[in-house]
């Protein structure tokens, strides 16, 4: 009975130094659901300046999520547009790459003949998990934020 005590004082003492044993590791920031996001102004001056939404859903890759985002850009110098995009992120620690495929565009106002909008593209940092912070990479490069939408689920 002696090896049976201690055999189960050495399972509990392994269940408590490594809590994660035999689960699944969590996620520590879950980056399931809505948000939406905000760049700083940019391009000439401060004239231009994105904004929209992003749903993530998950994908069976660790570290990979699906997503589709609905960005509106307005920008004096070249118009209006809103454009729907399907995309993947891609998490590793605090660190968050987001790439874009353009599915459909829902408005485009141009001022300007001949330019096109490209995929929005983003890297990011967690800052807290109802928080990103980092940067557009697309035409245009600029300061962006991510917040967890705070609308409730139905």
């Amino acid at each position: 009975m002696t090896h049976w005590k201690l055999f189960l004082s050495l399972c509990a003492m392994l269940v408590t130094a490594f809590p994660a044993l035999g689960e699944t590791a969590k996620d520590p920031v879950d980056m399931l659901g809505k948000w939406t996001f905000q760049t700083r102004p940019y391009y000439n001056g401060g004239t231009c300046q994105m904004s929209g939404s992003m749903t993530v859903t998950s994908n069976p890759e660790a570290g990979l999520y699906d997503c589709e985002v609905t960005a509106v850009e307005e920008c004096e110098a070249w118009g209006r547009s809103v454009v729907v995009q399907s995309c993947k992120v891609r998490r590793t620690r605090n660190q968050v790459a987001i790439r874009s495929v353009i599915e459909q565009t829902i408005e485009q106002k141009m001022k300007v003949e001949g330019l096109t909008y490209v995929p929005d593209n983003f890297a990011l940092t967690v800052q807290s998990p109802d928080l990103m912070y980092g940067s557009l990479i697309s035409a245009v490069n600029a300061p962006v934020e991510f917040r967890r939408s705070i609308d409730g689920i139905s």
